[in-house]
């Protein structure tokens, strides 16, 4: 056992299970995302940013390029002048480049005023270790991190919520009556098996809710004419990746299906959704399957007021971003 593992040991004999200091005191959170690809990581990172219940203390990026990754996060977090967010380079899978590779192409990292740590999984153990409540760990992509934080860590799920954007229960994409390989889970089985095996508390927002997400008609643009550098800087971010060709990009209509805000949503509460306990595992394919073999997780099963979560959504992003907490 290493002995920062030692130490948490230690922390949680005197540290209740996710006991907050305080009244009303923010979740320290750190998101792991694969930044670039869609555009819902970047709605859920602004999503985050608006949320006073959460206290954003590093993002670390997983997948493909994660450095070109973690710069398009830096390049985000700078814009919006939140660079006491730190950035972790996570693990790299491939030499693939993301859409939006291209609006951060010429972003150097050296630069960025905040914290990065060139080994992301590194610093995602130093932010648990060095903050002294329970810290909630948002999953918006695949997690090739999750297997690696494990190994180096074999106890670090007593000091960590999950909550995940991954799989699908009984819908599929598009609110399709049958589930399917959701993305996340079928892009890297063996850390998808990780992720639900754990013994960690895990919430996953799967495709049941989180392929119901997105703002058009006049919402999304009321939003749009917000004045404001969140709102400015992700439209920019929206076009940049809009020109890469991606089909289902309408930036000056609509929203993408905005997957991964439900995770962040469900990291600060869960009112809007059923929530139910069930057996998950991973199989082959990458579907999650009913299995009584599993751990049991919590998922949101299905939305009780999906409007009313988009209008919540909608109304803290117009408010903007809230200051850095102390």
């Amino acid at each position: 056992m290493s002995r920062f593992c030692g130490h948490l040991f230690f922390l949680l004999i005197v540290i209740p299970m996710f006991a907050i200091s305080g009244a009303g005191a923010p979740y320290p959170v750190i998101i792991d995302a694969d930044i670039g690809s869609d555009m819902d990581d970047v709605w859920a990172l602004a999503l985050a940013l608006c949320s006073p219940e959460l206290d954003l203390k590093m993002v670390v990026t997983d997948g493909h390029d994660a450095r070109e990754r973690a710069k398009i996060a830096a390049k985000f977090l700078e814009r919006v002048q939140r660079t006491d967010v730190a950035v972790g380079i996570g693990v790299k899978t491939s030499d693939s480049t993301a859409p939006q590779t291209k609006w951060a192409e010429d972003y150097d990292l050296s630069q960025y005023q905040g914290k990065v740590y060139e080994d992301g999984v590194q610093g995602m153990i130093e932010v648990i270790k060095n903050t002294s409540e329970p810290v909630r760990l948002v999953i918006t992509g695949p997690c090739p991190n999750i297997p690696v934080l494990l190994q180096r860590c074999p106890d670090v799920f007593k000091k960590v919520r999950v909550f995940a954007m991954s799989g699908s229960v009984k819908k599929g994409y598009g609110g399709l009556p049958s589930p399917d390989a959701e993305y996340n889970v079928r892009k890297d089985i063996r850390a998808a098996r990780k992720l639900y095996a754990a013994s960690w508390r895990l919430t996953i927002a799967p495709l049941d809710v989180s392929g119901l997400i997105d703002i058009r008609g006049d919402q999304y643009q009321h939003l749009m004419r917000t004045d404001s550098i969140l709102i400015r800087t992700l439209l920019e971010n929206y076009r940049a990746w809009a020109k890469e060709g991606r089909s289902n990009a309408a930036p000056d209509v609509r929203s993408t299906t905005l997957y991964d805000a439900a995770a962040v949503y469900l990291a600060i509460e869960n009112r809007f959704c059923r929530m139910e306990e069930i057996q998950l595992s991973v199989d082959n394919r990458g579907y999650t399957v009913v299995d009584p073999r599993a751990p049991t997780i919590e998922a949101a099963m299905e939305w009780k007021d999906r409007q009313g979560f988009i209008d919540w959504m909608v109304n803290r992003l117009k408010q903007g971003i809230v200051n850095k907490h102390p």
